[in-house]
């Protein structure tokens, strides 16, 4: 079992709130190559989980016991590479049932390679000790054993200190526990073991601009958008680290991209538009993006403020 490599985004705010239930998702692959082709990964946004099932003849595919969250969907064809979505996992979403339906379109055209379409040499002389290790360590994720997970990782990058995924990994797993310095630590790494690596550069940049060192990240999201101008996370960061800096109309495009290439983007770029949309005195527009929000994540944690706005923009 192996699992593509996960980039992250840089809120805390886009958790969703927390629950024991348990829901499932059912997915549908439609797309214009065969679906025994295919295989499934879902990545937890907010907690280390990650876990991969093959697309069955029919396209579908499911997962079950999942946490309410924002999880990343990737579909992926060896040799043409994989789209990715967000799904939205909430007892509001799923409804009486219990499951969330989601279908993810995939086609040769949409698909995203690694960067330069090649795995660098050093990345692919790995010894075989060190990636036993990372495999064990997507094991543990998919059973919910992140420290067992983090202990395989860290026996993997002693074996080869250039194991760029298995530093992402590590920093992914130091972000989602809340442990920022040690995320961009790690992040760093992965990027000094493969400099044309994509998931540690997005994710380094999320990072920093989530402890404000929106500076400091803004060539790090530049550089990803330059790399993958069709990937709506890096639209996104970018957007938002433009917002940051007070230029919002430098910000507006990417935001704007960021939802027409994935709508339910877990950074919720929708946010961010109503904002500058509410600075340029349009109430209309900011109305429009809250609501969208709303719609997509009824029962998130920022649901009650965003219907206070809304109340307020209406009454005005």
């Amino acid at each position: 079992m192996v699992f593509r490599p996960l980039a992250i985004t840089l809120l805390s705010a886009v958790a969703l709130i927390a629950s024991n239930t348990s829901l499932q998702l059912d997915g549908h692959v439609d797309g214009d190559v065969p679906a025994r082709s295919l295989r499934v990964t879902l990545f937890s946004v907010e907690r280390p989980y990650a876990e991969s099932v093959d697309v069955d003849h029919h396209g579908d595919f499911h997962f079950r016991n999942l946490a309410p969250g924002n999880y990343t969907v990737a579909v992926l064809r060896d040799g043409m590479g994989e789209v990715r979505r967000t799904v939205v996992i909430s007892s509001a979403v799923a409804g009486d049932s219990g499951v969330v339906r989601t279908v993810v379109p995939y086609s040769v055209e949409a698909a995203v390679y690694p960067a330069a379409g090649t795995v660098s040499v050093r990345q692919a002389s790995i010894p075989r000790q060190a990636a036993s290790k990372y495999a064990d360590a997507q094991r543990r994720l998919a059973g919910r054993d992140p420290e067992g997970a983090v202990r395989s990782l860290e026996e993997a990058v002693s074996i080869a200190p250039e194991y760029s995924a298995a530093w992402n990994a590590l920093g992914v797993i130091a972000f989602q526990n809340g442990d920022d310095s040690r995320a961009q630590t790690f992040f760093r790494h992965s990027l000094e073991a493969d400099p044309n690596a994509f998931e540690p550069l997005v994710n380094l940049g999320g990072a920093l601009l989530k402890t404000g060192s929106a500076t400091d990240a803004l060539p790090f999201n530049q550089r990803a958008v330059r790399d993958r101008p069709e990937d709506a996370l890096a639209n996104s960061q970018l957007g938002m680290n433009y917002f940051k800096l007070d230029r919002l109309d430098e910000a507006e495009p990417y935001l704007l991209a960021a939802k027409r290439l994935d709508r339910a983007q877990f950074s919720q770029p929708q946010i961010f538009l109503a904002e500058i949309y509410v600075r340029r005195g349009n109430r209309a527009a900011a109305i429009r993006e809250l609501e969208d929000v709303l719609e997509i994540r009824p029962d998130g944690p920022l649901s009650p403020s965003i219907r206070r706005n809304l109340a307020q923009l209406t009454r005005q």
